[in-house]
């Protein structure tokens, strides 16, 4: 391996080139502060991280570049006095231009057609090293990193507004213009498109037209063609977040059984936002929810299909699985989409010191409310489009549960 390429070059400085996003700068430094925390309190010399995940969480939204065989080309090396970016000389001028520069990184980089094990090897000979994946050398503390993950930062919180925001539009354009006879694979191609044209990256699109969604509850898309109604479910990733949305639309009246299915799987949703308190085990909350399964006679649904996610820079940081004891904090985004039988709803919350705030929340969409303790939670309704018409806000009449329905 060359000596050129394995020397660090000069940090860079404020003087050298201008910090064009102060807040940006600032999550970065906090990031590098609870990092040398971990490493002081662990006696780690320093930390290298592999994963994309966290490759983008310590840059504050950097994408980590892929190889031909789709595996991370870049990785960094954090000390409580330095951050580092390992890259090779393919990658690494983009990494500065377009995502690093004015951001206090240095670079060790190595020529494409050199292995990235050497380089890796040298940093972790002669040190005590903390590594999120198995890596010769080093100790894989991946439990510990990622919880350095959550709760999410200020400037988190506000991108994942905006993603949401984002997702939610790209899914509800959709659904306000698709028509009878297309495809789910077609819906789905559309969808994309709306998504990549905000640079958001789909991480998962789905497309369940007509009720597949009762037999295959991950079916994403295939060559069926749409007849009367569909939910459309997109989840997402900007700056490394990760987000989720689903919405149904239906073509003129809705089945009766359809609707209660869809207003069955409301009312799980509803109860499982409200009840995703801060200081709350997720045990505790699935207990909420299990109970609304009971209640409304649809007990054994929840075994067929998972139910909610933290999430953050994974699109599941952490399942909702009914003996987890992982407590909730103030500024913890969590996806539920819950499903019953055809139907299956989904949207994305942030924990607040108060309640939840909904990071997807509809535009110009019909709604359902829910009142849950004496408090109204809303979601999406079914958009009721007339067969080969523009969508409409309108709210289907619907059997009880009806729209207002409420959960003690």
């Amino acid at each position: 391996m060359s000596t050129v390429t394995n020397q660090f070059l000069p940090p860079l400085s404020s003087g050298e080139i201008e910090i064009t996003d102060p807040d940006r700068y600032e999550d970065i430094d906090r990031k590098q502060e609870r990092i040398a925390a971990f490493l002081t309190r662990r006696k780690y010399d320093g930390l290298l991280l592999r994963r994309p995940c966290n490759f983008a969480w310590f840059t504050s939204g950097a994408e980590c570049p892929r190889d031909a065989a789709h595996e991370p080309a870049a990785a960094l090396f954090i000390t409580p006095e330095a951050r580092v970016v390992l890259a090779d000389n393919v990658d690494s001028s983009q990494l500065f231009d377009r995502h690093l520069a004015g951001m206090g990184f240095q670079l060790k980089q190595r020529p494409w057609h050199e292995g990235r094990s050497g380089l890796l090897d040298d940093l972790c000979r002669g040190r005590s090293v903390a590594c999120d994946v198995q890596q010769a050398g080093a100790t894989n503390e991946a439990a510990e990193i990622a919880a350095l993950r959550l709760p999410l930062t200020a400037l988190e919180c506000e991108r994942l507004r905006k993603l949401g925001g984002i997702a939610a539009h790209a899914v509800e354009a959709t659904a306000r213009n698709i028509e009878l006879g297309q495809t789910e694979a077609e819906i789905a191609g559309q969808l994309a498109n709306r998504l990549y044209r905000h640079e958001v990256q789909p991480l998962s699109l789905r497309a369940v037209a007509d009720g597949r969604g009762r037999s295959y509850r991950r079916w994403k898309f295939g060559d069926n063609t749409l007849r009367r109604w569909c939910f459309i479910s997109a989840t997402v990733s900007r700056w490394g977040l990760c987000a989720g949305v689903t919405r149904s639309v239906v073509f003129g009246s809705p089945p009766p059984e359809m609707v209660l299915a869809f207003q069955q799987a409301g009312m799980l949703s509803a109860t499982g936002m409200f009840f995703s308190q801060s200081g709350w085990p997720l045990s505790l909350v699935w207990q909420k929810v299990r109970r609304i399964y009971e209640k409304q006679g649809v007990g054994d649904e929840w075994q067929l299909a998972d139910q909610a996610d933290v999430v953050g820079y994974l699109a599941s940081e952490v399942p909702m699985v009914p003996t987890s004891e992982f407590t909730l904090l103030p500024r913890m985004p969590l996806h539920w989409h819950p499903s019953v039988g055809p139907a299956q709803v989904g949207d994305t919350m942030l924990v607040g010191e108060e309640g939840c705030e909904m990071v997807t929340r509809p535009t110009d969409w019909p709604m359902l409310c829910v009142t849950v303790k004496g408090r109204p939670v809303e979601l999406s309704d079914l958009l009721v489009r007339e067969s080969g018409a523009p969508a409409t806000s309108v709210t289907p009449p619907a059997p009880a549960p009806s729209n207002g329905s409420a959960i003690s």
